[in-house]
């Protein structure tokens, strides 16, 4: 008896010991997302999945958790065990603006999450419909001026980077504009491209797709130089608003608390994936730029912004219940 219960002791410990042995990822690994389908979250977030499923062999499994500017999905990912097989595509809006302007949130980003892997920036742009009167950005403020008030413009949800782009642009031309949040960029692209408002503040990888369509026509973007994905469309900058520049960053994040080797694998596995001609050509056809960064690297961009932004969401006013 005793004998047996020696071997099945040892047996027992001899699978646990091959099981902690299996190499990383041993099952599917779930990306949150944490906008709905059609947006540039959601865009970038599948074109990582799918890529690294096919180069790496791993299973990504995109998952949209949407709902109040991105913060819902962050939440999930933070009340995820620390095992390597929940992490999140995060962006400045939800990272290190929400923080700020939600009163009661439930997550600290710079202590709740681990910096794992830079995937891209972009800038902001700012659109209307091509049947629109607007053929400038010159013309929106000169029509704000003449009419304060009377010009919408849609974004993603209050409390994004994309939302508060606009109104620091307002602040910067000293104009008003009425402020149309949606649930996401798609929604918010149905109703300009409608006509039922008459700009969108958008990330480049939401409106690309309608813009090459020939259905948008940008007016503007956000950062302080021209975007390589839209070389003849001019910054606010360049415009007249120095100093003017306002981008957004995308990138994954795990639970604090997930083992050093395992972010650095997933680290190396992605910066991989960036460095591939095909990986950079299809993130700029979608209006991002390709950029990886080591975790540390990341997670220094991470608490940097997270400070920076305290002060331009103070000076702006806004606030969210």
């Amino acid at each position: 008896m005793i004998r047996k219960l020696i071997t099945s002791v040892a047996l027992g410990l001899a699978f646990a010991a091959a099981a902690q042995a299996q190499p990383y990822p041993a099952k599917p690994i779930r990306m949150v997302v944490p906008f709905p389908p059609g947006g540039g979250t959601d865009i970038l977030s599948r074109l990582v999945a799918n890529k690294l499923t096919e180069t790496s062999k791993w299973t990504v499994v995109p998952d949209n958790r949407a709902g109040a500017g991105g913060t819902i999905g962050i939440a999930e990912a933070v009340r995820s065990a620390p095992t390597g097989y929940d992490m999140v595509m995060g962006q400045k809006d939800n990272m290190v603006v929400a923080p700020w302007l939600y009163k009661n949130l439930s997550y600290d980003p710079t202590k709740d999450l681990t910096a794992v892997a830079h995937v891209a920036y972009t800038p902001v742009v700012i659109v209307t419909r091509t049947e629109s009167k607007f053929k400038t950005l010159a013309d929106v403020v000169n029509a704000a001026r003449a009419a304060p008030d009377s010009i919408t413009y849609g974004s993603p949800g209050n409390g994004t980077t994309i939302h508060l782009a606009g109104e620091i642009f307002k602040t910067a031309a000293n104009i008003k504009m009425r402020h149309v949040p949606y649930k996401g960029s798609n929604a918010a692209m149905m109703d300009v491209l409608a006509g039922n408002v008459d700009l969108m503040v958008s990330s480049l990888p939401s409106a690309m797709s309608q813009i090459k369509a020939g259905k948008l026509r940008p007016l503007a973007v956000t950062s302080l130089r021209r975007s390589s994905s839209l070389p003849d469309v001019p910054s606010v900058a360049e415009l007249g608003y120095k100093d003017f520049d306002v981008s957004t960053w995308y990138g994954l994040f795990m639970p604090a608390g997930t083992p050093k080797d395992i972010v650095m694998t997933v680290n190396a596995e992605v910066n991989k994936l960036l460095a591939t001609p095909e990986m950079k050509a299809a993130i700029i056809a979608q209006g991002a730029e390709p950029q990886s960064m080591t975790p540390e690297q990341f997670g220094t961009l991470l608490k940097t912004d997270y400070q920076k932004w305290r002060s331009i969401v103070h000076d702006s006013g806004a606030t969210i219940e």
